[in-house]
């Protein structure tokens, strides 16, 4: 096992993060999808120098159109620019979806003086419906003579990807690499929803180093695993879940294979990754709790995934969390329904770092001082398996009234 190098890394600003990086643009703008005329719902991030790019997309067997596409042209691995539209997924549109993506690749070409396979499209909203087109040309060329490097430009862009988000979702930091500063922002929306393999969301991140871009992928795909994946609102994945990373060189740090610096660099990105999974979470459609779930103790990666995951997917543990309720029986069941091996009379459960079962048993804990933490706004179950070395963590958060009264009023 390689030693972990300490990372220098300063969080920079929590705002218009985007942008950050050296050498990156964005803007936004109003272009008509969305019904409230006063927000954006299209938006473009530009890089003014060669990149390296890398994506990762839903593994929902039901995908859409942008995602179609821009798994075609992540694969040669140089990526400029990132053209986001929200209010319509433009999923489950048939042949004409397709073409429209292409439409879109092809005008933000000709604005930015780009080649079309350097540009990768995102889409969301209602699934079903054909993209205004007229709208979408329009928004893109007025984004695109708008492109700036301020914190405004970058907070537009921020909120142009939102659709039921209820905040902004951003960060950037600076972390020391060859007593040279190198930066790392990021965007990132999604409320619900929301599940593992890449949640629902989309997330757009930038970066002013250097590197191939199949080292790029290997970077963003590990971080991906340690924070994305593991995040869950609803249990319900989506068609248009999208990261993409452009790496532009322009802090003129090079990150090569198995180096030290290639460690920091990972260490940067798994923080800003992290941060913005956690913030989809908190942020989740009606929710008014974070829930952090620690399987520890378990047999394999896999057994501790698995009943992490089953935790953070039921509903009634989701409720009575909602409710400020203990109810460890619905959480205790949860996990013997992961199909996992265990072993009744080994497990400890805490909520709050209260011990609240034990061996097989209710224990003998303070009530009150349980009730009171519940209150909190966010809360922390630990279950100990006592079976193995391995554990896993998943981050969700509470199901109330208002989750229900969002989606019933979502329409396709």
């Amino acid at each position: 096992m390689k030693k972990e190098i300490p990372c220098e890394m300063q969080v920079v600003t929590e705002s218009g993060g985007i942008v950050v990086p050296k050498g990156f643009k964005a803007d936004a703008t109003y272009c008509g999808i969305k019904t409230i005329k006063d927000s954006f719902d299209l938006g473009i991030v530009f890089s003014e120098y060669k990149s390296a790019g890398a994506a990762l997309f839903t593994t929902n067997q039901i995908c859409a159109a942008p995602v179609k596409l821009a798994r075609k042209i992540i694969q040669k691995g140089y990526i400029r620019a990132f053209v986001v539209n929200s209010g319509n997924a433009n999923a489950c549109t048939g042949e004409q979806g397709y073409k429209d993506a292409e439409e879109m690749v092809r005008i933000a070409g000709k604005c930015l003086k780009i080649s079309e396979d350097e540009i990768l499209i995102a889409s969301t909203g209602i699934i079903g419906r054909p993209l205004p087109m007229d709208k979408i040309a329009a928004g893109i060329k007025a984004a695109a003579t708008s492109l700036g490097n301020t914190p405004a430009h970058g907070n537009n862009m921020a909120r142009a990807i939102m659709t039921t988000d209820t905040k902004q979702k951003d960060i950037a930091i600076r972390i020391r690499i060859n007593n040279k500063d190198v930066f790392v922002g990021g965007i990132s929306k999604g409320a619900g929803m929301i599940a593992p393999n890449l949640a629902t969301m989309l997330c757009f991140i930038t970066t002013d180093v250097s590197m191939s871009a199949s080292l790029l992928n290997e970077c963003l795909r590990n971080s991906v695993e340690s924070s994305f994946n593991r995040i869950t609102i609803d249990g319900h994945m989506s068609t248009n879940d999208t990261i993409a990373i452009i790496a532009n060189g322009v802090s003129g740090v090079n990150i090569l294979p198995d180096s030290q610096e290639l460690q920091i660099f990972q260490q940067g990105l798994d923080y800003v990754t992290s941060y913005l999974a956690k913030a989809l979470v908190k942020d989740g459609e009606g929710a008014t709790k974070f829930i952090q779930i620690d399987v520890v103790g378990a047999g394999s990666n896999n057994d501790a995934t698995r009943i992490a995951r089953a935790i953070a997917d039921s509903p009634l543990v989701k409720t009575a969390i909602n409710g400020c309720d203990p109810n460890w029986g619905r959480i205790i069941s949860a996990a013997g329904y992961a199909g996992v091996d265990l072993d009744e009379a080994k497990i400890n459960l805490y909520i709050n770092d209260i011990l609240i079962f034990s061996k097989g048993m209710p224990a003998n804990c303070d009530m009150n001082l349980l009730s009171k933490s519940m209150k909190r706004s966010e809360i922390n179950i630990r279950l100990e398996l006592g079976l193995g070395n391995c554990t896993d963590t998943v981050w969700t958060c509470d199901l109330s009234h208002e989750y229900v009264t969002i989606n019933a009023e979502y329409h396709t």
